[in-house]
């Protein structure tokens, strides 16, 4: 038996077939499940809440701060306020305002991971704020920006 009557693990092939490339399996194409859109759409929303809020004058210091408590989805300057952004995005008015969504208890949480980013950082931060941004994207992107959340 010659070299081109064995494949690679050393078993015989039908003559010729052994140096021949396998054609690609076909890929099964699937549709996005729920939750695939639900982080496309988070991104977006993201995406645009940061130029958002850079087409108001703040710079965006850093994005989805991530640690084991959570997320902070962006932090930016206001002059000399740093500023600690919550982003809801949804596609319609239909389940109501995005903003509802950031309920005391994740004001808590923002709160927390606020202490958290801050007991990271070296520069000292005279002012701090927690604002919601909720998005609306349909018809067209929509903004609903409260600044210094409270809870109620």
């Amino acid at each position: 038996m010659g070299h081109s009557d064995a494949n690679r693990s050393g078993r015989p092939t039908p003559e010729g077939k052994g140096d021949r490339p396998r054609a690609a399996e076909p890929r099964i194409l699937r549709s996005p499940s729920r939750g695939d859109r639900q982080l496309s759409l988070g991104r977006a929303g993201e995406d645009l809440a940061a130029a958002y809020l850079e087409g108001r004058g703040m710079t965006i210091v850093e994005r989805n701060f991530r640690c084991p408590r959570g997320e902070i989805d962006i932090i930016a300057r206001d002059g000399d306020e740093l500023v600690f952004v919550e982003v809801k995005t949804r596609r319609s008015l239909r389940l109501g305002s995005p903003l509802e969504a950031i309920t005391p208890v994740k004001l808590v949480r923002i709160r927390r991971l606020v202490g958290i980013w801050l007991s990271r950082q070296t520069e000292f931060i005279a002012a701090i704020r927690i604002d919601g941004l909720g998005i609306v994207m349909s018809p067209e992107p929509q903004y609903f920006h409260v600044e210094n959340l409270q809870a109620d």
